[in-house]
């Protein structure tokens, strides 16, 4: 029997912030999906979802905030990264608020990122800096 690979969705407009995210997550067993926005993400939304989501905040058409609005509402509990170019308190707060695992600035650095990864795979609702 395979054992299936851990899976983690990444949501990001930018294409080369999803593409090397991937990449990263992929060299350590990752099975990664990229999504280039989050109504993408929530049109194709597997199921079941995917076991952690890294996750930017600002996006056109529906920003990172707006999708962690539509999970609390609509009882989706997927542990959420957030990683941002835009850190400032008040947004932190407000994803806090949201139970994210993690608020990371960009460019995010391997280790806190794996680290965040962890700690939302072992359930831990804590944020990591």
């Amino acid at each position: 029997m395979t054992k299936s690979l851990p899976s983690i969705a990444v949501v990001d407009d930018d294409p080369a912030v999803l593409k090397g995210l991937t990449r990263l997550l992929r060299t350590r067993d990752f099975d990664a999906s990229a999504y280039g926005s989050a109504r993408e993400f929530l049109a194709t939304l597997p199921d079941p979802p995917p076991e952690c989501l890294i996750l930017d905040l600002q996006m056109p058409e529906m920003s990172g905030l707006d999708l962690l609005d539509h999970f609390k509402r609509n009882g989706i509990r997927i542990p959420t990264i957030v990683v941002t170019a835009h850190a400032d308190g008040p947004l932190r707060a407000l994803c806090e608020a949201s139970g994210i695992v993690a608020f990371l600035p960009k460019p995010v650095e391997d280790v806190a990122l794996f680290a965040a990864i962890e700690a939302a795979r072992s359930g831990y609702a804590a944020a990591i800096n």
